[in-house]
């Protein structure tokens, strides 16, 4: 948890993406590039699979299937569980930019 700790501690709003591998995963991380694309490096875009990152996905009570979560400056600042488009998902970001 130590490097999430870094990842979240910027000074810059972090978009992740906690998701299982067996999800169509085609469909969000084309929705991911988009929103990252939008933001170039205003802010930082994750994807943080939950089979592989379980104590930290236990950690965070992510349970649902994908979990989006906004951090900025170690604080966490918006949470959703369920698909997002890649608009709101860059609206919500640009309001901690």
């Amino acid at each position: 948890m130590t490097k999430f700790g870094e990842i979240i501690s910027i000074n810059k709003p972090v978009l992740i993406d906690f998701y299982f591998d067996w999800e169509d995963v085609d469909m969000n991380i084309d929705t991911l590039r988009d929103v990252a694309a939008a933001l170039g490096d205003k802010a930082k875009v994750i994807k943080i699979d939950i089979k592989k990152n379980e104590i930290l996905a236990d950690a965070l009570r992510v349970k649902g299937n994908p979990t989006f979560m906004i951090y900025k400056n170690g604080e966490m600042k918006w949470r959703q569980t369920g698909e997002q488009d890649a608009n709101t998902l860059i609206g919500l970001v640009q309001q901690y930019v």
